[in-house]
C-alpha cells in the first residue's frame, strides 16, 4: 500500500502532481454557459416600425441689441432712438412670434434711472425676454 507504513527509515516524498480536476470542471461549466448564451447575442427581433411626421422645429427668436451710453442715449441695433420711438418698437416687437430676446447693454457711467425706465417700458409693452450683456474680464496671466 502506498498510504503509509510503520518503518522509520523511509521519508515520505513531497507530492509532485497538480490536481487539475477542479479547474477542468470550472472550464467545462463556463464552456457550457458560453455555448448556451452565445446565440442569444446574435439573435435580433425584426420589427416593422411606424413612421411619423413631426412639426418643423420652432425658429430661433431674433435678438434685439439695445445699448445705452453714458449720457443716456438709447440705440436700437446701433440706430439712435428716442423714448417715444422705443415704446412703439417695444410694442411691435412684443407682437412677434416667437418673441425676440432683448439684450440690454449699458455703459458703466449710465444712470440706473435710465436703465430702469427702459426695463419698465419693455415690460409694460409685453416683452418678457430680457438679458444683460457684460464684458468678460481678461484672463489673469
Amino acid at each position: 500500500m502506498a498510504f503509509g507504513g510503520f518503518s522509520d527509515n523511509k521519508q515520505p516524498a513531497p507530492m509532485a502532481d497538480i490536481n487539475v480536476t477542479p479547474m477542468v470542471d470550472v472550464m467545462l461549466v463556463l464552456l457550457v454557459i458560453f455555448i448556451i448564451t452565445a446565440p442569444l447575442f446574435t439573435h435580433a427581433i425584426k420589427l416593422d416600425l411606424p413612421s411619423a411626421q413631426s412639426a418643423p422645429a420652432p425658429t430661433e427668436p431674433t435678438t434685439i441689441s439695445l445699448s445705452i451710453n453714458g449720457e443716456g442715449a438709447i440705440f436700437w441695433n446701433n440706430d439712435a432712438v428716442t423714448q417715444d420711438e422705443l415704446t412703439s418698437r417695444f410694442s411691435i416687437a412684443a407682437k412677434q412670434q416667437p418673441q425676440p430676446q432683448l439684450q440690454l447693454r449699458a455703459d458703466k457711467g449710465t444712470r440706473y434711472e435710465v436703465i430702469a425706465q427702459v426695463m419698465a417700458a419693455a415690460q409694460g409693452n409685453g416683452l418678457t425676454k430680457l438679458g444683460f450683456v457684460t464684458d468678460v474680464p481678461p484672463a489673469h496671466k
